[in-house]
């Protein structure tokens, strides 16, 4: 979000004046509504803070205060957090996104640490509007708890032995930024969270898109336009990696390098990145139009710069090439899985895919076999099967005995640092086969094992897929 007079120094400096014109008749009452302008990173209870007052991070790189959106009338007052470093105002936590504080009444907006170690905002009629969840100090400490904006852009409510009670990290909006944990699972019943975009520029209540992961199956990532899906990563087939990513800003700008990790502990996966301490201000982001973007500041042009974007053509959009096709991400287009031919042929040859393809020849469930395709981004609506299969060989007998299984593929999702061993993934297909592509071997491809009439229940290896992707 690019906010560009979202928060206005004159503007909230009116409404300040509007507050205190209320309380002309009533002297003693005016300095109670003067902001504290210290510049302090944390805020302690007895100290609330007030519309024109910020709470400003260690280093300087982010700053807490409340802001309103150039284009709500009657104004209305958001708690956020903010780049305290750059000129372009840019918000990258809302706490009350929900539930704005209107500016229209007798006393300001406050948000205060209260004694139950809890952040609440208040309005100014005295109505909570928001308020966090933290777990009350039992601590006999006479240390007051306290909550810091670190130089990560994180509020944290610490307890007065310094230990964490609360993080904005925790509770996401729009943007992930370096150091934060994007959960994909969390605990035995999942709880993976979702970025939700604005609902526009300068509107920063819940918009229609979201990020994060398939609460189905915790194995693949989605964005979504409420609920249908725009766009969908491939299965996750275990990988516990950092990952380098480089970037360039522009022609004449700053490399930046992106170091992206998925982790599994057990009891929670997640994916985090971190850049360098000299690196420009970066940040992930899920656009109010519906994209996956991450951004670089250029201090050279002062713009947020788009180095990357999800879905990066309208070939990888949700259902795109229709059943049974697939994207080739080689030439960008629509294909026909091996075996298969275009449903509506005319259509298919003006760029018009949505109907998919179909079947040369129809199964028989006894002459059938199994076409190996490997490189593939596995299609959606599958299904999980035999959690504790350890061998591909299970996995391929599991679908050969299903007369209806179309697909299977198969992953081992072992790793060293998870205590429940060697855990494997075995995804079956009985449906249509959607949302399939051809992105090469690497980490988050499979092999996509394709049920075809005619192979007399051998399995074959589509040679020329290899030669093509080694190409």
């Amino acid at each position: 979000r690019r906010l560009r007079s979202t928060l206005d120094p004159y503007r909230n400096s009116q409404l300040m004046a509007g507050w205190l014109a209320f309380t002309c008749c009533a002297g003693a009452l005016i300095l109670l509504f003067l902001p504290s302008l210290a510049s302090e990173d944390r805020l302690v209870s007895g100290k609330p803070l007030y519309p024109g007052a910020t709470v400003i991070s260690d280093g300087g790189a982010f700053a807490l205060g409340f802001f309103a959106p150039s284009n709500s009338t009657p104004a209305k007052l958001y708690l956020g957090i903010w780049y305290n470093d750059i000129p372009e105002l840019t918000v990258v936590w809302v706490a009350n996104r929900r539930n704005p504080s209107p500016t229209n009444t007798f006393s300001p907006p406050t948000l205060s640490l209260s004694n139950s170690s809890n952040l609440v905002l208040s309005d100014g009629g005295g109505r909570v509007i928001w308020t966090t969840d933290a777990v009350a100090s039992t601590s006999s400490s006479s240390s007051p708890s306290m909550a810091v904006l670190e130089n990560t852009g994180n509020l944290v409510v610490r307890s007065p032995n310094g230990s964490m009670l609360w993080q904005s990290f925790d509770h996401y909006t729009d943007t992930v930024l370096p150091g934060m944990k994007l959960r994909f699972k969390y605990g035995a019943q999942g709880g993976g969270q979702h970025l939700v975009s604005w609902k526009g520029p300068g509107d920063p209540s819940p918009g229609r898109f979201s990020y994060g992961a398939d609460p189905a199956t915790h194995l693949q990532i989605f964005v979504w336009d409420g609920d249908r899906p725009v766009v969908r990563s491939s299965p996750w087939t275990g990988y516990l990696v950092v990952s380098e990513r480089q970037y360039q800003q522009d022609n004449n700008g700053a490399a930046v390098v992106v170091y992206m990790s998925v982790v599994d502990d057990g009891e929670e996966i997640y994916m985090t990145y971190t850049v360098a301490a000299d690196a420009p201000r970066i940040r992930y982001v899920v656009t109010h139009s519906g994209e996956y973007q991450l951004r670089s500041w250029s201090n050279k042009s002062s713009v947020w710069l788009v180095l990357s974007r999800w879905p990066s053509q309208e070939c990888k959009r949700y259902g795109y090439c229709g059943p049974y096709g697939y994207c080739d991400d080689l030439v960008r287009t629509c294909k026909c899985l091996h075996g298969f031919e275009p449903e509506n042929t005319k259509e298919w040859d003006k760029g018009r895919f949505s109907a998919g393809c179909r079947r040369k020849d129809l199964l028989d469930c006894k002459d059938d076999g199994f076409l190996a395709l490997p490189g593939m981004k596995s299609p959606d609506g599958f299904t999980r099967v035999g959690r504790d299969m350890s061998t591909s060989e299970e996995c391929a007998a599991e679908c050969r005995r299903n007369c209806s299984c179309v697909a299977y593929a198969y992953a081992n999702l072992s790793s060293g640092r998870r205590s429940g061993g060697n855990v494997s993934r075995c995804l079956v297909w009985s449906a249509d086969l959607v949302d399939t592509a051809k992105i090469g071997e690497g980490l988050d491809s499979d092999t996509l094992y394709l049920r075809l009439a005619g192979l007399n229940g051998t399995t074959k290896y589509l040679h020329f897929f290899l030669q093509i992707l080694s190409s």
